[in-house]
């Protein structure tokens, strides 16, 4: 199974540089997030675990 595989992938031009770009794309989004969860306000957090107790 892996043969078939290989063989499509080595007949691809410039193949090397997907995994490099999913990784580059997988860095920035987990790095984007992980900035926005250490930057959210302990206020809105606190507001927001509270919804699931609150009576409306």
């Amino acid at each position: 199974m892996l043969k078939f595989v290989k063989h499509n992938l080595e007949t691809i031009t410039d193949v090397e540089v997907y995994p490099i770009i999913s990784l580059a794309i997988f860095f920035v989004v987990f790095v984007a997030f992980f900035v926005w969860a250490m930057t959210y306000s302990k206020e809105k957090i606190n507001e927001l675990s509270d919804l699931p107790f609150k009576e409306n």
